[in-house]
């Protein structure tokens, strides 16, 4: 038992250190916020699958603590208010990221199950992303847009491509035996 659970909290801090630095890789970075990275959620949301939302729940919700640190200095030289700023960290960081961790919810499911936790977490982002939006950002919302339709447009843009490259990843890694075994819900 000792073993299991020193075995989880290492892979765990390992999968963390790799979505962080994953996270750095920007394939596209949106001009206020958003960006599409190598794979960055995968390696959280394969602790989700292997362990279950109880251990996913809270790597993911370090992931989102250190998302936020990383970005925050940036966030800070848009002129945002405290309230807008906690409001971003609640809305673009916490609940978005800690949100990953649910992955697992039906990881019992094998593949087809970890597609479907896989896109439920990137809807749970994408919601949380889009009011955001509509909340914090909608003074930086183009010209004749409807406020509602330019939040799901402008973090569609980055969401969808990372809705598909992250189950592509997922599927591709789970399919591989090697991988696969690694991975099967303990």
């Amino acid at each position: 038992m000792r073993q299991t659970k020193t075995l989880m909290i290492t892979e765990s801090a390992i999968m963390l250190g790799l979505s962080i630095a994953l996270s750095l890789v920007k394939v596209w970075q949106m001009p206020m916020g958003g960006s599409v990275t190598l794979l960055s959620m995968l390696p959280i949301i394969l602790i989700s699958i292997k362990y279950g939302i109880k251990v996913g729940l809270p790597v993911a919700f370090l992931y989102s603590c250190v998302q936020f640190g990383l970005d925050i200095g940036r966030a800070m030289t848009w002129g945002m208010t405290f309230a807008a700023l906690a409001g971003m960290a609640v809305l673009d960081y916490l609940i978005p990221f800690t949100g990953l961790g649910l992955a697992g919810v039906f990881r019992k499911n094998s593949v087809g199950g970890w597609c479907t936790g896989i896109s439920l977490v990137m809807v749970i982002r994408y919601v949380s992303h889009v009011i955001s939006g509509i909340i914090i950002f909608s003074q930086w919302a183009w010209e004749g847009w409807n406020l509602t339709l330019f939040s799901m447009a402008y973090n569609g843009w980055y969401m969808a491509p990372e809705l598909i490259l992250t189950t592509a990843g997922a599927i591709l890694l789970l399919k591989t035996p090697h991988v696969q075994k690694l991975f099967t819900p303990v």
